[in-house]
């Protein structure tokens, strides 16, 4: 054994040695190629395969191994790609490999361009460690005649050997691989990604210039900067608790800008027994988000889950069930038309087919299509949980949510479709995290991370980093946390006691609500009578006022994504 590991030790170092500029390297490439879905050829690896020795296989098969006791053949393309394939596979973990040597608290995006030899079927890349087990990194649909990006990631949690290779249950196909990379990085460097992402798509330079009534630059105006609203939808859902006790309205409202209703709008909630509707809460809890100036997001019009479909549904004929969702989607959407921004429509539809099963295959597709005729204005989400928080869920990774969210959008014009990932944490692998996040991307819709909470006793630390990672990530356009109080407890996760002070978990996102906005910024006009300042997106007051005048002059400024950089608001003072 001592031999063993002196050898991978040895092996780590060369490597080390061979590819020091890219393990140094603070540059992160977010990208997962899945725009073409599938190319003629593969690209060159990332980061030049980093640690992976010969990751295209242009020194045949040095460096990889056999794994499963299975058989490899060296392939070439009529266009003279080299690439790796197995042969005469009869377990589905048969495949090509190769030894690494990782190390405690690195994170590493692992990335492999694959095909089989016919048909499609999802193959899984799984790192064999000496202490942690079987680790999933990624899965992609490989099919035949293309290449399939597969990207994927993980948190060395210890150091030691490791081996990583290629799972598929289909024995029949064989399986091709190139430009395989697996890429370090420290924590100092992954938090140097997140900061310079923040920079590109939190935020913009804005220029104040200070001008007389003649259009004079004021050299020396005093510059004052508040921002009146952060830019980026920020919340937490609540209950119907929050209606009669204003020490919770009084802490939430002063922290966030949305919210989801934990159960208020469900369809369980709103008709428990046949035909007797009631949405007294949910009007409540709307006209509370109203005049508190809260955007709500609708959740859910219908819930694909049979164990949350009432007993009554579920004892209807088949066309009685059609005519029970319908009027559904008659009564609530039409109700709150206007005052929610997005609807839940068929919540964890990736994972479940209840209506599938009942209505036909075409069902969500169906729903999602008279969604978007009842609210032309709000985003339809596709709302669901795991595809973050666990890549050993083989049944919606990132390719499983997206072929999805194909099927739908195959069926019709659904321009407002949205990807919520609700986030129902354990220990989270931030480095998966983001390796989901950008195969996401690659659909073009906005991503939501929708329930965030953090199931175990580490909440505080972990809940940062989540939100980190989801915050700096260029596809991500909101975050709702699932912190809803009540007396008796939260879900998962609560974030205050119950006289609303903060618990840790509540002190990280004070933390983070403070460090991601730009507010009460003084500042002094140069000789051109500018100021610049990087300002978060927003909604600002700015005063300007200078020592030859007695008045002050205001102006509103909203900075956004859509803001050129360096552009001029000039203020007569």
């Amino acid at each position: 054994m001592q031999i063993f590991l002196l050898k991978f030790l040895l092996l780590f170092s060369s490597v080390v040695i061979l590819t020091g500029n890219l393990v140094t390297s603070t540059s992160y490439d977010y990208s997962a190629s899945i725009e073409a879905r599938c190319l003629a050829e593969p690209p060159r690896p990332q980061y030049g395969g980093g640690i992976v020795r010969n990751p295209e296989f242009n020194d045949g098969v040095k460096g990889w191994s056999v794994f499963g006791y299975g058989q490899l053949a060296e392939r070439t393309s009529d266009t003279g790609n080299k690439f790796l394939a197995t042969d005469r596979r009869s377990l589905s973990h048969q495949s090509m490999s190769q030894k690494v040597y990782l190390q405690w608290g690195m994170l590493y995006t692992f990335s492999a361009w694959l095909q089989v030899d016919q048909g499609n079927t999802t193959v899984t890349a799984i790192f064999k460690t000496a202490k942690d087990g079987f680790v999933h990194v990624g899965a992609v649909e490989a099919r035949s005649g293309c290449w399939s990006m597969l990207k994927g990631g993980l948190t060395a949690k210890s150091s030691g050997p490791a081996e990583f290779y290629f799972e598929c249950e289909n024995t029949s196909v064989e399986i091709w691989v190139d430009s395989v990379s697996l890429q370090p990085f420290t924590k100092d460097q992954w938090r140097a990604h997140q900061a310079e992402s923040i920079s590109k798509v939190r935020k913009k330079t804005v220029a104040i210039q200070a001008v007389d009534a003649n259009g004079h630059a004021l050299p020396g105006a005093a510059v004052s900067i508040q921002q009146k609203r952060p830019g980026f939808p920020f919340g937490c859902a609540i209950a119907n608790s929050i209606l009669d006790n204003s020490a919770y309205q009084s802490w939430f409202t002063s922290r966030f800008t949305v919210t989801t209703f934990e159960n208020e709008m469900k369809w369980y909630a709103n008709e428990r027994e046949q035909g007797k509707e009631t949405y007294s809460d949910a009007d409540a809890m709307v006209a509370f988000a109203k005049q508190h100036g809260i955007a709500v997001r609708g959740h859910n019009v219908v819930w694909n889950d049979p164990q949350d479909v009432q007993s009554w549904v579920k004892s209807l004929p088949t066309q009685q069930i059609g005519e029970a969702v319908n009027r559904r989607f008659n009564s609530v959407m039409p109700r709150y038309r206007g005052k929610v921004i997005a609807w839940d429509v068929v919540n964890e539809n990736v994972h479940f087919s209840y209506f599938e099963s009942q209505l036909g295959q075409n069902a969500s597709s169906v729903f999602y299509q008279q969604a978007h005729q009842l609210d032309p204005n709000a985003l339809m989400f596709l709302n669901d949980y795991n595809t973050l928080e666990a890549p050993v869920d083989g049944n919606v990774t990132p390719e499983k949510f997206l072929q999805k969210l194909w099927q739908i959008q195959s069926f019709g014009n659904l321009s407002r479709m949205a990807i919520g990932l609700e986030g129902h944490f354990g220990t989270p692998d931030i480095s998966y995290m983001r390796s989901a996040l950008d195969k996401l991307a690659g659909a073009n819709v906005p991503i939501w991370l929708t329930e965030v909470d953090v199931g175990h006793t580490n909440q505080s630390k972990d809940l940062e980093d989540i939100l980190r990672e989801a915050y700096s990530h260029p596809a991500v356009q909101g975050i709702v946390l699932w912190g809803a109080w009540h007396p008796q407890g939260c879900w998962r996760m609560c974030l205050t006691d119950n006289n609303f002070k903060n618990l840790p978990t509540g002190d990280v996102v004070d933390k983070l609500i403070f460090e991601w906005k730009s507010d009460n910024l003084a500042a002094t006009t140069d000789a051109d009578g500018l100021h610049r300042a990087e300002l978060y997106h927003g909604e600002y007051k700015i005063t300007v006022n200078h020592p030859s005048s007695n008045s002050s002059s205001m102006r509103s400024l909203t900075v956004d994504s859509a803001s050129q950089n360096n552009s001029v608001l000039r203020v007569i003072v």
